[in-house]
């Protein structure tokens, strides 16, 4: 097709999953109750950090950046998935599937960088306990934080540019829930070699470097643990990465799987279910991950629910010193 029969797309069907009207709605009541509860869980976990004391200290301080992230990137993807359950035409126009693909891998990106970032800080904390508050100082982990929102940046706009300037003439569907770089990618009629090579070569660095890091790191952890002679402190020691490495598991295998290959063709539908656990399953565990493994977050948890009980009662028990406060004017 030359330059002079393009037409330009302007809006774009998202496929994802063909459903009836009734499982739209239920699909939309499933996936919105999952949203809900991530996007709760880690505000939760935000404002648990903010409040409590005890939570003050670099480890949570990146934590709560973390949690913070996870909404962004689930709130980037998740409302126009629940939109398109109950749509008939499922389309978006073609900014709109372009600025959701700039944002879902920006927030994204940061994720890993934030799991580099929380692996050295248990790297310091278990390894040089000593050192821990003259390494990890408060101007440090601002610099780190910022290197997180920061870099993801710098490291995906070469790609975004690039994408701007090709031509998209379609076909303007994309089997998907949301626009991925694939198939987003191939509605240009232009060869976008070199940008998959890009991106291949983006996600290595990325995915590769900071796994690496957390790698690193938490072999130095594993072994330092190890020597302690006592049995309770083993487990102490255990319990205050396993939330940490759980989440990182399950971030790293689908990601790598999903993103770090020379060529993005593969199976739509393992594109899909691979998705759905990164993008909702994922974000749903990790409040709870975070939580119900965390001695700390589940005291403060727990004290920050009592206060909210007390606070409660003594609202019921004051007593009301005048049923007609305007008579007092009078």
């Amino acid at each position: 097709m030359g330059p002079a029969n393009w037409t330009a797309v302007t809006e774009i069907v998202l496929v994802g999953i063909p459903t009836t009207p009734e499982l739209g709605v239920f699909l939309f009541l499933l996936f919105l109750s999952a949203y809900m509860v991530t996007v709760l869980g880690n505000l939760l976990i935000i404002m648990l950090i903010c409040l409590d004391y005890r939570l003050h200290s670099p480890m949570y301080f990146f934590l709560s950046h973390f949690s913070f992230s996870e909404i962004l990137t689930t709130t980037c993807v998740v409302p126009r998935m629940l939109a398109n359950f109950l749509s008939e035409t499922k389309s978006v126009s073609f900014h709109e599937c372009f600025t959701q693909l700039c944002f879902y891998f920006l927030f994204g990106s940061t994720e890993f960088i934030f799991f580099a970032i929380m692996s050295y800080d248990r790297y310091v904390a278990i390894c040089q306990p000593l050192r821990y508050p003259t390494i990890l100082t408060r101007s440090l982990c601002a610099q780190l934080v910022t290197i997180a929102w920061f870099g993801s940046f710098f490291l995906i706009l070469p790609s975004i540019l690039l994408r701007t300037r090709l031509p998209y003439c379609g076909p303007n569907i994309i089997d998907h829930f949301f626009c991925d770089s694939a198939p987003f990618l191939h509605l240009a009629c232009a060869d976008v070699t070199f940008i998959e090579l890009l991106d291949f070569i983006v996600s290595l660095v990325l995915l590769i470097s900071s796994l690496a890091m957390t790698i690193i790191s938490y072999v130095c952890v594993i072994s330092t643990i190890l020597k302690i002679p006592s049995g309770k402190g083993r487990k102490k020691a255990f319990s205050t990465c396993a939330s940490h490495f759980t989440v990182v598991s399950m971030g790293y295998g689908i990601s790598i799987f999903v993103y770090v290959q020379p060529t993005q063709k593969r199976s739509l539908q393992l594109n899909k279910i691979l998705f759905v656990l990164s993008s909702v399953v994922t974000p749903l565990l990790n409040p709870f991950i975070f939580s119900l493994r965390n001695e700390t977050m589940k005291r403060a948890l727990s004290e920050s629910l009592g206060r909210v009980q007390s606070f409660t009662k003594d609202l019921r028990v004051i007593p009301v010193m005048n049923s007609n406060p305007c008579r007092s004017w009078s």
